[in-house]
């Protein structure tokens, strides 16, 4: 359930002190300093963005934009002297985060009731806008020490009480809007040592009363009317309750796990599918191919008129494999070679950060106490990893023979990241324009630009320099001057059919946490389960690199030695599906209320899909690109 039912308000405050926090056993975030206070030191509260969420109304997410804590229609209470902004992180701004100061005043320890905050009058239009935000389910998001204020909610599947960071803004009674004007703050606390206190848990309850004056009636709440103003007066309790819990383990209760079971699920089929491809290239490496390989030496040792007169041979061997047939072209250079370069270029340096990361946050280095701390890491990394770009997109340019150096070395650190701040820039207009606090400020954009020339572009050339310096990776063989005719290719070696039947298997693999992640971002939920991101990525990478080799021993078997840019789009083809599974999740979790908000869906979804695309191109050519330097030194060619 949404939230809690406002007339059992007495009973669910008392079941809430009543409740014991469990021991906790998770792990301790390193790098997360706390904070000690003593009895009656100030606490401060600061606020942040509202962000849509599913609602008790409406289960799906109705929109994209966040809106800043005092957007002017809200009409929300400020400080004496206005708000004042919480210096943020890089990764915590792109991501929406916008913290600022407020009235609220609290004191360790010390419980207070009905508190004032203050009036504020709504006119027909600010009527409007708030409770289209109700309907559309939006939370508040506080912080105290760090911590979000959050609602309790159970798992409909345990039982099991969590804490869900955010609260409603407002709650839909039969068909009407009624807005929150009271909240019940509970904040658990711990004793570090004598008079050494420590915040460990928030949890809010908003309630809507009309009655200001008497907190204890629920019975009226408050419906902003949209057709004349109205007078809306905001009041807050506290109330602290000492717990068990130590500081190192306080972010236990909000790191909740849905349906654990669907995770293991997903790890088991995956790994049954990679133990599967595995072995089919298992076998094709170690049985097929040593005896083609074995077969075709022996040939060698007879003159060729006296192989062509063993009509059986020739042509068993034609039709058992013919991959050594196209010995002489497999490494011509393909069509386009500076493009598919500078892709795997690309690739490569996505490759690095997302394995770094997601390493980083698997040892627990990327903790949600530290806000954008995951957003300013992907930054970080990506930005010196330019130069793992430049150096793989050099050294690729080199054994594809390519001229244009200049072109190379200019369109490696420009093309994708290019590509990905244009659309970014693009749908962050969008967001501007809606007046949402997800917009990145013009300053924020400037500082991604500086660190993007100053760093990233520098690193990328000298890599490029260095792979250009470095000799090019000779071929086993010696190619033709006179390409060989390709056969006609039928049934699953046609390119669709090949690139719709490889694209699914590492799809496969990452499909569930793919949902599981678009749940954190649209519904602004904490994702932390970076221990089956990790396997998923390991499976993904394994699978991703089993189907393109089978596919590309196929398609050299039937004599097509186009296998360049046929292994990068058959491991790239799951981005298709990746896109697939985002306009399925539009028409299963989501109804957008504007066609901004599905302009900015379908532009972040495409984006993320040419990201995938590209990570998983260039996994699918690296393996490629081995298996067939390997078995081609393995054959003996005049």
């Amino acid at each position: 359930m949404r939230r809690l039912d406002i007339s059992s308000r007495g009973a669910v405050l008392a079941s809430i002190l009543a409740l014991a926090a469990s021991p906790a056993s998770a792990f301790y975030f390193p790098g997360t300093a706390p904070t000690s206070y003593k009895q009656g030191d100030a606490v401060p509260l600061f606020v942040n963005h509202l962000t849509p969420a599913d609602s008790q109304y409406d289960p799906k997410l109705r929109s994209v934009f966040s809106f800043d804590y005092y957007h002017p229609e809200f009409h929300f209470c400020q400080p004496d002297g206005g708000p004042k902004e919480i210096r943020e992180s890089l990764g915590s701004i792109l991501f929406g985060d916008r913290i600022q100061t407020s009235p609220f005043e609290l004191r360790m320890g010390k419980n207070e009731s009905c508190k004032s905050l203050c009036q504020a009058t709504y006119e027909p239009n600010d009527a409007v806008f708030v409770n289209s935000r109700i309907y559309q389910g939006y939370d508040l998001n506080w912080l105290i020490d760090g911590l979000p204020a959050a609602q309790l909610l159970k798992d409909p599947n345990t039982d099991q009480p969590f804490y869900s960071p955010g609260f409603a803004l407002g709650m839909v009674n039969e068909g009407t809007p009624e807005f929150n004007n009271h909240y019940d703050i509970l904040i658990d606390y711990h004793e570090a040592s004598k008079d050494s206190y420590r915040v460990v848990g928030v949890l809010v309850d908003p309630y809507s009363m009309h009655d200001s004056n008497n907190c204890n009636d629920a019975q009226s709440a408050v419906v902003l009317n949209e057709n004349e103003v109205n007078k809306v007066s905001f009041t807050y309790s506290v109330y602290w309750r000492e717990s068990p819990t130590p500081f190192a383990t306080r972010w236990d209760k909000y790191l909740h796990v849905y349906d654990p079971k669907i995770h293991w699920f997903s790890l088991v089929n995956s790994a049954v599918i990679v133990v599967f491809l595995v072995g089919m290239v298992s076998t094709i490496l170690v049985r097929t191919l040593k005896k083609d390989i074995a077969r075709y030496n022996r040939l060698d040792q007879f003159a060729l008129d006296d192989f062509g007169e063993n009509g059986d041979v020739e042509d068993g061997v034609a039709e058992d494999s013919g991959w050594k047939l196209v010995h002489g072209d497999v490494f011509r250079p393909p069509k386009n070679p500076l493009l598919l370069s500078v892709l795997i270029g690309n690739g490569a340096q996505l490759f690095a950060m997302t394995a770094l990361t997601i390493a980083f946050a698997l040892l627990g280095f990327l903790s949600p106490s530290n806000r954008g701390a995951l957003g300013t890491v992907i930054i970080i990394f990506y930005t010196l990893f330019g130069f793992v770009g430049g150096y793989v997109s050099a050294r690729t340019y080199k054994f594809f023979h390519g001229e244009s150096w200049k072109l190379c070395f200019f369109y490696t650190p420009f093309a994708l990241p290019g590509l990905v701040f244009a659309t970014f820039f693009l749908l962050n207009l969008f967001v501007w324009g809606r007046g949402a606090s997800g917009a990145v400020p013009f300053t924020t954009m400037l500082v991604v630009v500086v660190i993007w020339f100053v760093i990233s572009v520098p690193l990328s050339v000298a890599g490029s320099w260095l792979g250009f310096k470095q000799a090019a990776f000779d071929p086993p063989v010696r190619t033709n001057q006179i390409p060989r005719q390709i056969p006609p290719a039928g049934g699953y070696l046609r390119p669709l059919p090949s690139m719709a039947l490889a694209g699914v298997l590492p799809f496969g693999a990452i499909f569930v946490e793919l949902y599981f992640i678009m749940n954190s971002i649209w519904f602004s939920k904490v994702y932390y389960m970076f221990g089956f991101l990790f396997l998923c990525f390991g499976l993904m990478i394994i699978t991703s690199a089993a189907v393109t080799v089978l596919m590309i021993y196929f398609l050299l078997c039937a004599e097509n030695y186009h296998w360049q840019w046929r292994s990068f789009f058959t491991a790239g083809a799951s981005a298709a599906y990746v896109f697939a599974s985002c306009l399925l999740y539009w028409v299963k979790d989501v109804s957008w209320t504007s066609w901004t908000s599905g302009v900015v869906y379908l532009g972040y979804s495409a984006l993320l899909s040419c990201l995938v695309f590209v990570l998983t191109g260039t996994i699918g050519f690296c393996a490629s690109w081995l298996f067939v330097m390997k078995i081609y030194s393995s054959i003996k060619v005049d």
